[in-house]
């Protein structure tokens, strides 16, 4: 093997290798939205360039996410991707439950024009926060953003400096962003470039501000519940850029919540208790003969479709009545008059074979302007009128009769 084929061959295994196990490690902290970007741009070295030069292509690009080893990602990390020619976004807000624990998410690039695929890994390393969980939370409902457009930094920071604006804390984090679809709201129509609607949790050390507290006044309350917006100072700093439902908005102080502990069983040590040897069947098992039950599911139905054969034939065979049982139960009135009646009508279809009837038009002797012949009418007794025509051709005529013309009279006929 020539050298620059080993060269070739070892760059297609670095690549290979590459495309399969290319880390990337992220810190995160437990308590804070989690936001990573899947970029195309970044996937796209790892397919062939487009083969006409020249033309650029815009790639269409999926991405598939999963837990190492599972068929799925985390409970708490979801992944969004609207169109093949938009970016990817993985995001969530991680607990204090996955400290210290790497996740490891495969991401599988699937290009969908050349049907190419590359994987990367992207390693979660989950740390802890001090100020975890900040203890005033405070849930707002946008209604003209989706999930994806939320998640962009510009947008998101926009949104958190209005929020830092209104509350003034000293600390605010974005803790979670979920879209209104996932909590059974409906997909809008097409139309009037209509949004989905997302809810956006974000979090503080300071109490809430005499502004978000507004919403909870009696006035605005009776407001929301004929559905009608209640009435915000502070909804003017909101206003230019998001439109936020202040009906919706929730408001938690986790200092006050009275956490609920359910009470589980004790799982044990995992070892079931002893039973003994198990002990199976015997080999040695007495054959059972099933030609009885043969005979019995077979018999049986025959036998009572023999019954029924039987019945049905006496019934309809030896039961009959005839015609002389219906003679004597008849009354001879009734006899005589049908009887009357049946005689009556053979005489009158006797009579019309005999009787004479004027014949059409068509079977009257025929006149021929030109030669003068004329034929005579066909005889019902000698011809069969159904099958003959009712114009006759001269050729096929067989009795002509010539009529006599007559001859002007006068001294220059001649």
């Amino acid at each position: 093997m020539s050298a620059a084929a080993v060269a070739v061959w070892l760059s297609a295994v670095v690549t290979i290798l590459s495309r399969a196990h290319a880390d990337r490690n992220v810190y995160p902290s437990a308590g804070v939205l989690f936001v990573h970007v899947l970029e195309r741009e970044y996937f796209k070295g790892e397919f062939p360039p487009y083969s006409k030069s020249g033309e650029a292509i815009n790639e269409p690009i999926t991405f598939n996410t999963n837990l190492m080893g599972y068929p799925d990602r985390p409970g708490w990390l979801r992944y969004i991707q609207r169109t093949p020619h938009s970016d990817g976004v993985l995001y969530g807000s991680p607990t204090a439950n996955h400290v210290g624990r790497p996740t490891v998410i495969e991401i599988t690039a699937y290009n969908r024009r050349t049907f190419e695929t590359a994987r990367h890994n992207l390693v979660i390393n989950i740390m802890a926060t001090e100020e975890f969980p900040l203890p005033y939370q405070a849930e707002f409902y946008i209604k003209n953003m989706n999930v994806e457009e939320m998640l962009a930094s510009e947008v998101l920071g926009d949104f958190l400096g209005a929020v830092k604006n209104v509350w003034q804390p000293e600390r605010l984090n974005a803790i979670n962003i979920t879209s209104a679809l996932d909590r059974g709201g409906r997909v809008p129509l097409p139309i009037n470039n209509l949004k989905e609607g997302v809810y956006v949790m974000v979090g503080a050390d300071v109490p809430f501000s005499s502004c978000l507290r507004e919403v909870e006044s009696p006035h605005n309350q009776l407001r929301c519940s004929q559905e009608m917006e209640p009435v915000i100072s502070c909804d003017k700093k909101f206003r230019a850029q998001f439109s936020i439902d202040w009906c919706k908005i929730s408001l938690v102080d986790i200092n006050k919540v009275v956490p609920v502990y359910i009470t589980r069983p004790d799982p044990g040590t995992g070892i079931l208790p002893e039973f003994g040897e198990y002990n199976p069947p015997s080999e040695s098992l007495k054959n059972r003969d099933y030609f009885y039950d043969f005979l019995i599911t077979l018999a049986v139905p025959f036998a009572v479709a023999l019954v029924l054969f039987f019945i049905l034939g006496y019934t309809m065979c030896c039961r009959r009545e005839g015609v002389e049982k219906r003679n004597m139960q008849t009354p001879d009135i009734q006899l005589v008059h049908h009887s009357s009646i049946q005689k009556s009508t053979k005489e009158l279809r006797s009579m019309s074979k005999n009787r004479e009837i004027s014949w059409p038009l068509s079977t009257l002797p025929v006149f021929n302007p030109v030669s003068g012949e004329v034929v005579p009418p066909i005889h019902p007794d000698n011809y069969e009128t159904t099958s003959m025509p009712l114009m006759q051709t001269q050729t096929n005529l067989q009795n002509q009769i010539t009529i006599p013309q007559q001859r002007p009279s006068g001294k220059w006929y001649s």
